[in-house]
């Protein structure tokens, strides 16, 4: 049996800017995308505390340091720039045991994207 579990996610970070002309993704501050063990390109859940939207797009670096959370292309008309969310990626465990002591990695933030824990 196979488990699909909470890799990691980035809890109430702040949209900083969105780009409807891109053609699609989230651009994350890597500082933000090495604290959650996220890579470039891989599929991420988005979901919109301020508005209830969920919707699904895959990561690619921003500015390092910059605290960058912008959404583009489609995913961009989801979303208003100050819009706190909740970005959650996963992993796949291939048995119960390992399902059951998992551990992900939460990344909380201030209101600038800067890490705290």
């Amino acid at each position: 049996m196979k488990f699909h579990m909470l890799k990691s996610k980035i809890h109430r970070c702040r949209v900083t800017g969105k780009d409807i002309n891109y053609e699609g993704s989230i651009t994350l501050d890597p500082d933000l995308m090495d604290a959650a063990d996220m890579v470039p390109y891989e599929k991420v859940d988005i979901y919109d505390i301020d508005n209830g939207n969920r919707f699904t797009t895959y990561t690619i670096e921003g500015e390092r340091g910059s605290g960058d959370v912008i959404l583009n292309g489609a995913a961009a008309r989801l979303v208003e720039k100050g819009d706190l969310l909740i970005i959650v990626a996963y992993t796949i465990v291939e048995n119960e045991g390992d399902a059951r002591t998992h551990k992900p990695t939460v990344v909380l933030v201030d209101e600038y994207n800067r890490i705290k824990e």
